[in-house]
């Protein structure tokens, strides 16, 4: 009676090579379920098959043999699928940041004709509700996420009053950590868990429209400062951003528009460059 698969039928029905499977059992990661002591061929079981096939997913998302032989070791299906988890949604995140960076590239190397529209704008003091705290730029986007979450369930759309905006200490950028507050005008603007109450000062700001997602945002806050390099006078101060329409309005990217404010001294009409 045969003892189960050889290693070239488990080869086959995996989709693994030979040479693959004598170097994951070398590993100790998939030992056959027999060996022959006369002969020494391999056999494995059908119940090996999808261990296999995770080894094999693992692997190709470059995640190291030491690791994989950690989670194979995990008993508890639950606990194993918890660590998978982890890898994957690290794994999503590096291809997010991938993806960013290929497009703002692709932007860069081949960059847009025309003119970048330019406002002079000066914006009047207001207050707002608003959740600050010190973020770290890696962090940004979850911290974002969950306080315009809690800024959108503590005042519903009949009692907004404008666009949400954000506003980013200059050390978020250079030093990859620093305040970072975002706010929704509404009419009666109160205290709801970490939100606030807060009082925005006046500023004269060179504003530009970046269209379309914000995988290649980079590109247009880089147009913006060279465009105030040449034409304006940078003061010291928070960089302004209004999502006029955002992720939380359409779930197309296409459509989102985002107004990059850059503070500055001088206030004049509308320029192109």
């Amino acid at each position: 009676m045969r003892s189960g698969l050889t290693i070239g039928e488990f080869a086959a029905l995996t989709r693994l090579s030979v040479r693959t499977l004598r170097r994951y059992h070398e590993a100790g990661l998939l030992e056959p379920a027999t060996v022959d002591p006369f002969t020494g061929y391999r056999y494995y079981s059908p119940e090996q098959i999808p261990t296999a096939q995770v080894i094999q997913r693992l692997r190709q998302l470059d995640v190291p043999l030491s690791e994989v032989e950690a989670i194979l070791a995990t008993e508890d299906p639950r606990d194993r699928a918890e660590v998978i988890a982890g890898h994957l949604t690290r794994l999503e995140a590096e291809l997010d940041r991938t993806r960013a960076a290929v497009v703002s590239l692709r932007r860069l190397i081949r960059p847009e004709p025309g003119h970048l529209d330019v406002e002079m704008r000066s914006v009047p003091a207001r207050t707002v509700a608003a959740i600050s705290g010190h973020v770290h730029l890696d962090e940004s986007l979850a911290w974002y996420d969950a306080a315009m979450a809690e800024l959108d369930a503590a005042f519903p759309p009949t009692e907004r009053a404008g666009p949400p905006g954000g506003q980013y200490a200059n050390g978020l950028f250079t030093h990859g950590a620093g305040t970072f507050t975002v706010y929704r005008p509404v009419r009666s603007p109160r205290p709801s868990g970490r939100i606030r109450a807060v009082d925005l000062p006046s500023a004269d700001l060179a504003v530009a429209v970046h269209p379309g997602p914000h995988d290649d945002i980079d590109v247009t806050y880089g147009r913006l400062g060279a465009w105030v390099v040449e034409h304006a006078l940078a003061v010291a101060g928070p960089i302004h951003e209004i999502y006029t329409v955002g992720p939380r309005d359409s779930a197309d990217p296409s459509t989102w528009r985002t107004e990059i404010g850059w503070p500055v001294f001088h206030l004049a009409t509308t320029v192109q460059a």
